[in-house]
C-alpha cells in the first residue's frame, strides 16, 4: 500500500537530504541520483524525488501497516524541517 504526496519548495534536494540524514540511524538509505529511498526496520518505506519546484513523496507500508499514520509521520517531519518556509505536504 502506498500514498503519493507533493511538497512545493524551491529546495527539494535539501529536504530530501535532511530527512534521509535525520533517519539514517533508523533506516536503510539508498540513493539513485537525486532520488532517496528510506526503508525502516518494520518495512515502512519513503521515496523522495526532488523535481523542479517540489519534492515528490511516496510513502509505503507492508500489508498490515498503518499507511495513514506513516504518511503523517513523514509529512510531520518534512513540514517541521520547512516550518520557516511554511511548507506543506499535500497527499493525493
Amino acid at each position: 500500500m502506498s500514498k503519493h504526496g507533493t511538497m512545493a519548495t524551491d529546495r527539494p534536494e535539501r529536504y530530501a537530504k535532511q530527512l534521509a540524514g535525520h533517519w539514517s540511524a533508523k533506516a536503510t538509505v539508498t540513493e539513485d541520483g537525486d532520488v532517496r529511498t528510506l526503508v525502516m526496520g518494520g518495512g515502512n518505506t519513503v521515496v523522495l524525488r526532488p523535481v523542479a519546484g517540489a519534492l515528490e513523496i511516496e510513502a509505503s507500508v507492508p500489508e498490515d501497516g498503518d499507511l495513514d499514520r506513516w504518511a503523517q509521520v513523514v509529512a510531520d517531519h518534512l513540514q517541521r524541517f520547512g516550518q520557516r518556509d511554511e511548507l506543506e505536504v499535500v497527499w493525493s
